[in-house]
């Protein structure tokens, strides 16, 4: 028993490790951290594995989850630096809005951003971003919709500012 489960969960990170871990360089462009998120996701399904009906879904969802706790980490550093910056500057240099699809991304609500994660990013048809949310997937295409309307604004203003 104990060595099908090790069997099938290497067979399980053979077949999806390279594919969860060019997701998550895709979303955090950097190569260790990619990896160290996979890795993670790994782990965390291997102390669930009896318990896991859908392990893809459940490594993309837990890396999703993950990639957000990067950004949120990488956001509090870039925050703290910039008042660091602030106190010592007499005033502040303007901010740039940052056009780049990731950022604005990682800026969607919860409930806009995951739908785009597994869908555009991780390749999931809607059904199964339905299944794996517990949504409906009439609710996930208007999500879907609502966000990349949010996105195509955001990013229409950040390209008026440049020109």
């Amino acid at each position: 028993m104990k060595r099908s489960r090790e069997t099938a969960a290497s067979e399980l990170f053979a077949a999806l490790y390279p594919r969860l871990a060019g997701w998550c360089r895709r979303l955090v462009d950097d190569d260790g951290t990619a990896h160290e998120i996979a890795s993670e996701a790994f782990t965390r399904l291997w102390a669930r594995w009896t318990s896991v009906a859908e392990p893809r879904g459940f490594l993309y969802v837990t890396a999703a989850n993950l990639v957000r706790d990067h950004w949120r980490k990488l956001e509090r550093e870039r925050r703290a630096v910039r008042r660091a910056t602030t106190e010592e500057a007499v005033r502040p240099p303007t901010e740039q809005a940052d056009p780049s699809v990731r950022l604005l991304v990682q800026s969607l609500p919860e409930r806009l951003r995951v739908p785009i994660l597994l869908h555009y990013y991780a390749d999931m048809p809607i059904r199964e971003v339905s299944a794996l949310t517990g949504r409906k997937e009439g609710t996930i295409k208007a999500d879907l919709h609502a966000a990349r309307e949010l996105l195509r604004a955001h990013l229409g203003r950040s390209l008026d500012h440049t020109l």
